[in-house]
């Protein structure tokens, strides 16, 4: 009888290696929500932007994948919600759906789930295709939090692009990569 871990199979995430119950479910859920408002406590504010670079986007694109698609929706979803209600863990402790940069989080719940159904389907076994479900999760989030930018401010869609998205590509880029490096690892240390 071998204690090895079987291999990754396809149609599984990595949160599915876990023995299934509702209770692993929820922990999951509401760790992945607690894991995104500690992430959005890095916040380093972007001269000229209401928006601060964070760990939120990173921590939200992360949960999707491990989770999958329906955990990931509901853990964001859980995020976004509590935080709306008061739970101060939006970036640098805010809460309330007034902030210019709600539209992120909103963006963030759509990038979660269809990361996760992307991982569903392998695509975080490998460095590429890791690479880009990570910038279609960023796009995503992008998508939705720029134009509610614009409006939320008044800001043109010039202006929302600049304050909003440019200021953030390096960064976001770093963070693919380092997602590029950890679930591929992941999975090839659970395959031994």
């Amino acid at each position: 009888m071998s204690t090895a871990v079987a291999p990754a199979l396809p149609g599984k995430v990595l949160a599915d290696l876990l023995p299934a119950s509702r209770v692993r479910d929820v922990a999951l859920v509401v760790g992945g929500a607690a894991l995104t408002g500690l992430a959005a406590q890095i916040a380093v504010p972007v001269p000229g932007s209401p928006v601060p670079v964070t760990g939120q986007t990173f921590a939200a694109l992360l949960v999707g994948t491990t989770l999958g698609a329906g955990r990931g929706f509901l853990s964001l979803a859980l995020y976004a919600i509590a935080g709306v209600a008061g739970m101060p863990w939006f970036a640098g402790a805010g809460s309330g759906s007034a902030a210019p940069s709600f539209g992120y989080i909103l963006g963030m719940i759509l990038a979660s789930t269809v990361v996760g159904a992307l991982a569903r389907r392998g695509a975080d076994r490998s460095v590429l295709r890791t690479a880009g479900a990570m910038l279609l999760g960023e796009a995503i989030i992008y998508a939705v939090g720029v134009p509610y930018l614009a409006v939320a401010t008044g800001m043109s869609a010039s202006a929302a692009v600049a304050a909003g998205l440019t200021p953030f590509l390096i960064g976001d880029a770093l963070k693919a990569a380092l997602a590029m490096g950890l679930l591929p690892s992941a999975w090839k240390l659970l395959k031994r």
